[in-house]
Formats: C-alpha cells, structure tokens, sequence
C-alpha cells in the first residue's frame, strides 16, 4: 500500500504538531481516550504509524490514556515517567513501553534525546506476537535497560522508519515489517533481563489466566470462572499463582479491577457511581470499602 504525497506529509508533520500539543489540556481535570488520529494534523484514516523525534524538555502533567501502542527510544534520558500510577526514572539506552488504555504521565528534562513510535490499536493486534511473550508482563516491566549495541541496533531501525516516513511514496508495509522486527528486538532484550521472567513463562497457565482476567474482570470475579476456562480445578490454579507469582489467583483479580478503578477515577469523565456500575460492584458502599482496603483512601480522595 502506498500512501499520497500529502498524506505522507500530513504524518511527517506530527512532530511539528505534537510539540504544539503538548502544552495543550494540561489545565483540565479529565483527559478522553486519545486514538492515534487525535495526534495526526488531518485526522488521517489509514495512518496507522506516527513517528516522533524526542529532544529536549516536555512534559504530561496530567495522567491520561491512548487507544495505541506506545514505543519509547531514549538515547539520552533524564526525568520521570509514570506509567499506571508507578514512577519509573528515565535515563539512557532505554525503551519504555505504554500500551493501549494504560494511563501514563511524565517530566522529561531537556537533556533528553530519543525517537518515539505510536503504533494504532489495529496495527498493535498484529505487532503484539512478534514480542513473544505476554502483554502483562511487559506491562509489570514497562522500562527496558539496553547495552550499548542494543541502543545503536534500535536507533537503526527507528531511523530506519523516519527515512522511510519521509519519503515521497511511503511503503506502509516495510514499516509494518520493521515495527514487527522492533518488538523481536524487545523480547531478545527482556529475556534473562528480569528476575522473574522464569516465572511468569515457565507455566504458560500464568499468561492465559493473566489474559482471561484482563478480558472478564469486569464481569467475573470468581476463581472457579477462570479455571473452568482454563480446564483445571481452582485450586490448583491458586497453588500455580502462589508458586509462580507469590501471590493467590483471588488478589490477581483484585489487583485488575483497583487498576482499573484508579485509571477510570483519574481520566474519565465519569462519576464514581457509573464507575461502581462499569465495574459491577453491586452498590457505592461496597466500592468504597474495597478501594479503600487497598488503597488507604476512598474513591472520592483518590480522584
């Protein structure tokens, strides 16, 4: 697929138009989900890459959410970037990732140099087996530290992709392949690079119940639900979490649903009643004494 001279530009000319943006909104209580078209000039159909250079100071002071994938290259780093409400130093020869409809914030500092990739929900679908392992467990190590010749090999392919998005007749499907090559690269530099990489992926019930709760939280709150997906007894999936992530399968669940309470309290428009609602808690009452048992404040203070 090709795409137009003036569409080609309209892309290129996000850089310009993102640093124009970024002072915008930041005043305001509550941010939408943001699609990556909200970030092309023209409000492009069918753009479905962004490319962005990273020099100098910025900031996100208010949390938000994008409905795409987010590939950060840091060169040189220095700041704070906070990525579902935990802060994580930017530095140098770093990736850090932000994944679809995850609430992200940061202070870049004007040292910082680096190239950014914002990849569409519909291009993610395709990208996301060519990083090979699970989504959660990226997202529990959202910030990749790279050796030197990792940094230059990532830089190549970045660049790579601004030379191709520039050009006259753009191949869309070239970076395709090259974003698909960038998430191989990701997932050669995750593996061994975590203590706990070994259990997360030595029993592959981790990844699949970690996805069904991700899909039914909202909905299913009983153990014995995921392990009749899964095909096994509820309390051998409890044994499974203990063993391999220290925790039991019931305060999993729990840990997606405050997840997704505090993404809904801080960026959403909506009341905390519709959030009780969205989140299938049967009243206000019963929301409020299980935000609070874990996070120390009620739903009211926390927005």
């Amino acid at each position: 697929m090709k795409i137009s001279p003036s569409v080609q530009i309209s892309c290129v000319n996000f850089i310009t138009f993102r640093r124009k943006s970024d002072g915008v909104g930041h005043h305001t209580d509550h941010f939408p989900i943001l699609g990556i078209q909200e970030f092309s000039e023209n409000q492009l159909q069918g753009c479905h890459l962004l490319f962005n250079e990273l020099h100098g100071e910025r900031s996100i002071d208010e949390p938000h959410k994008h409905d795409f994938f987010i590939i950060n290259l840091f060169e040189h780093g220095k700041g704070n970037h906070t990525i579902d409400f935990m802060e994580y130093e930017v530095g140098s020869s770093q990736i850090h990732l932000v994944f679809p409809d995850q609430v992200h914030q940061w202070v870049i500092e004007k040292e910082t140099v680096g190239y950014q990739l914002m990849i569409s929900r519909d291009w993610f679908e395709s990208f996301l087996p060519s990083l090979r392992f699970s989504a959660s467990y990226y997202q529990n190590h959202p910030v990749i530290h790279l050796s030197q010749e990792g940094l230059e090999t990532f830089r190549h392919e970045f660049q790579a992709i601004q030379k191709e998005i520039s050009s006259e007749n753009i191949f869309w499907e070239v970076i395709q392949k090259r974003s698909e090559l960038i998430g191989l690269l990701i997932s050669k530099s995750v593996e061994g690079a975590f203590k706990d990489f070994e259990r997360y992926h030595s029993n592959p019930i981790i990844s699949k119940f970690l996805q069904l709760i991700d899909k039914y939280f909202k909905t299913e709150r009983s153990v014995s639900f995921y392990a009749d997906q899964l095909s096994i007894s509820a309390n051998y999936l409890n044994i499974v979490c203990k063993k391999n992530l220290n925790a039991s399968a019931s305060s999993l669940i729990q840990d997606r649903i405050l997840l997704e309470a505090k993404r809904l309290l801080k960026v959403s428009e909506m009341s905390v009643k519709d959030i009780v609602y969205d989140l299938g808690f049967y009243d206000h009452a019963s929301f409020s004494k299980f935000f609070k048992a874990q996070t120390g404040m009620t739903p009211s203070q926390f927005k």
